[in-house]
């Protein structure tokens, strides 16, 4: 497998050193990737460098996760506003060992493959080394007007800037070029990849190699992923789309790339997945003829949830999906645990009821008509139930004078009220 072709036709590459593709064609070769340790968690922001590193193993060679406990203690200049908060050691390990487990669904770290993947943390060979030695050895070696000239530079200190650019920021294209230094030095690394915002930064480390070594080294960036509609991928009105379902449940990051456009969905399936040319041009040719089925967005959603999950949280999340949007049971909406059930029904009207109406039982229609506001009169409620419109937790009603007690409770909190064929109301037991 051609990796620069393969990542060129899935529209994964921005810029690439010449050079490079040559390398990877000539031997199995070592790359990394830099991650910042900011949060117990990756977010779908961070996918695009985990699948370069997954297609980088695929096709033969040695992917090199890096943490950046070092940098991450500064905060990297490109593309930023303000500087990050800075974090203490034991949180940085603590945050090593999360993201470890989530890559490791991406990327083999076990085998006795030679290109089997390692994680690499930049703290481990900074935290020794004293600032002197540090400006002799590496700061002599890439002047003052090679770093002013980088664009990441160039923007924070502008006139429009309102914050200018710390020395400790300034530095850090060299903290990174060092990192580059000692992965070339210590396990044969000659490339870097990252996103296209990080182009200036891996070309010092290339020049840094170039002129502390006079060794040859390359780089490899991809584009920064953007929506169609020119807002922020990965965003949603609650904030980040995170791996860890702690933070994003399943079902949420499987309706975030169900409910993605068209235009996004074809271009997400080609980076998101490893699915190959043939199958992509097949799903394509699908969407096409029955864009109303949207067999990509399935398909994405299908895979990437499968990925990051799993394949029982994915079957879980459909039929999630289908209390809402098709015709599941109500054995289905029972085996939802709280936090699904919450997300499934997130948006629709809620209302409280005391735990003391249910006691004792207490009749649907006073429940709907006296204690919440879900139908207006006990005449209107009657008249639907007799036509079949209404449902308590996905199953139909046929007596509006039927008594619900609290062995109804879907979580021991909850009852659905379905009116008609979209309209649910969620009653929350206090």
């Amino acid at each position: 497998m051609n990796f620069v072709e393969e990542l060129r036709w899935r529209g994964m590459i921005h810029d690439v050193m010449p050079g490079t593709e040559e390398q990877l064609l000539k031997e199995q070769t070592s790359a990394y990737i830099g991650f910042d340790p900011t949060a117990d968690s990756l977010h779908i922001g961070h996918l695009v460098g985990v699948m370069m590193l997954k297609h980088f193993q695929r096709a033969g060679h040695r992917p090199i996760a890096l943490v950046g406990g070092a940098t991450g203690m500064i905060g990297d200049p490109s593309m930023k506003s303000a500087e990050r908060n800075l974090l203490d050691e034991k949180t940085l390990r603590y945050f090593q060992e999360c993201l470890k487990r989530q890559l490791s669904k991406f990327l083999d770290f076990d085998s006795d493959m030679s290109n089997r993947a390692i994680m690499v943390n930049n703290y481990d060979w900074t935290k020794d080394y004293t600032f002197l030695d540090f400006i002799r050895d590496i700061g002599k070696m890439i002047t003052v007007n090679y770093m002013m000239a980088k664009d990441s530079v160039k923007k924070r200190l502008s006139a429009d800037s309102k914050t200018g650019m710390s020395f400790t920021e300034f530095s850090y294209q060299l903290l990174q070029g060092f990192d580059y230094l000692y992965l070339y030095e210590n396990e044969g690394c000659c490339l870097q990849m990252g996103g296209s915002d990080q182009w200036g930064n891996i070309l010092t480390g290339t020049e840094l190699i170039r002129r502390k070594t006079g060794g040859e080294a390359f780089a490899l960036t991809c584009p920064l992923i953007t929506k169609a509609d020119g807002g922020k991928f990965g965003k949603t009105e609650s904030g980040n789309v995170w791996l860890d379902p702690k933070r994003t449940s399943p079902y949420k990051f499987y309706q975030f790339w169900m409910n993605v456009s068209d235009e996004d969905a074809a271009r997400y399936i080609k980076i998101f997945t490893i699915l190959n040319r043939e199958e992509i041009e097949e799903l394509e040719k699908e969407q096409i003829a029955a864009p109303h089925l949207r067999p990509i967005q399935k398909r994405l959603s299908k895979e990437i949830t499968i990925m990051v999950h799993s394949v029982e949280d994915y079957e879980a999340a459909v039929e999630a999906s289908g209390i809402l949007f098709g015709n599941s049971t109500s054995e289905a909406l029972k085996k939802l645990d709280e936090d699904t059930l919450l997300a499934v029904f997130e948006g629709v009207p809620s209302f409280e009821i005391k735990q003391d109406d249910l006691k004792n039982g207490i009749k649907l229609i006073d429940l709907c008509t006296e204690k919440t506001t879900i139908f207006p009169s006990k005449g209107e409620m009657r008249k639907m139930v007799q036509s079949g419109g209404v449902s308590l937790n996905k199953e139909r009603v046929s007596e509006s004078d039927m008594f619900v007690g609290m062995d109804k409770l879907l979580n021991d909190k909850y009852l659905l009220l379905q009116r008609g064929k979209k309209n649910y109301f969620l009653l929350i037991v206090r």
